[in-house]
């Protein structure tokens, strides 16, 4: 069976692998290999379930995309508890050894910044959320946002000229008014959280939020942020998060981590440049 090789990270000078429990990708240990200084943390995979054109398939199959990226984290996670590793993207993939060895030598300098710049740093996640509304706000919202038909119901000729329509429309102005100045000042919460958090951090990240239909957390996301913190000041960044997470009635903050710096893997200007040499190896 042809074999290829699936890379996990970057590091510096390694002696040994990850942690024996921690199983790599299609349940091949991963094992070291050094070059140009650097070490390229890898695994022997099926070529059948990683070619460009099963990679294609397979990253549509979704119970094969989450036992590939568990794998993934979890040797990342065994790296993270001893080194600060340069976690590569899923799926990153060459034909065999040299081309791995190719791809340290033509990025070495990238890498050596990079390392430099994640050595002794992991990464926090930080989500702010609006609570999910009320019963009766959700049926406000249901009312106004459905196709009309309820809503003409409601406001039927006789009960406009007997205003319960107007107190209707009134009330529904108000719980919509209402709920705009609850997520305007969860944005500004959220703002101030990520302005504080920011001064205990070398590096921030703020992705878009996540979308309600597709995250498994109740509420409006307002603030979806990593940040880069050294590991001698986690302690005092954990308690800051903690410490304002208990003023804000209505929010919830969520804090996620230590992570390996999946979030900074790259600086900003050099992400769709990385990502492209990173996956270049095919």
């Amino acid at each position: 069976m042809t074999e290829l090789r699936y890379v996990y990270a970057i590091c510096g000078p390694l002696d040994a692998p990850p942690a024996a429990e921690a199983v790599g990708v299609a349940g091949a240990a991963p094992r070291l290999l050094h070059h140009a200084g650097l070490t390229a943390v890898v695994g022997d995979v099926p070529a059948e379930q990683f070619t460009e054109k099963a990679l294609r398939r397979n990253l549509e199959n979704l119970d094969w995309l989450s036992e590939t990226a568990r794998a993934h984290q979890a040797v990342i996670a065994a790296l993270a508890s001893a080194t600060s590793p340069l976690p590569l993207r899923l799926a990153t993939v060459f034909h065999d050894d040299d081309g791995v060895r190719s791809m340290l030598q033509a990025e070495a300098e990238r890498f050596r910044a990079s390392l430099e710049r994640l050595r002794d740093r992991v990464e926090w996640g930080v989500k702010v959320y609006v609570e999910a509304p009320s019963a009766g706000q959700d049926g406000a919202v249901s009312a106004a946002s459905g196709s009309g038909s309820g809503l003409r119901d409601r406001l039927s000729s006789d009960s406009l000229a007997s205003g319960s329509g107007r107190d209707y429309l009134r009330r529904l102005r108000t719980e919509r008014a209402g709920r705009d100045d609850a997520w305007r000042r969860a944005e500004g919460f959220a703002q101030e959280l990520h302005d504080a958090l920011a001064q205990h951090a070398d590096d921030t990240r703020l992705h878009p939020p996540q979308s309600s239909e597709l995250s498994s957390s109740p509420g409006r996301n307002v603030l979806n942020a990593a940040y880069l913190v050294s590991r001698s000041v986690s302690g005092t960044f954990v308690e800051l998060v903690n410490g304002q997470a208990d003023r804000a009635p209505g929010l919830r903050v969520e804090l996620t981590g230590p992570w390996a710096a999946y979030s900074f893997s790259t600086p900003p200007q050099e992400r769709s440049e990385a990502q492209t040499a990173a996956g270049g190896g095919r």
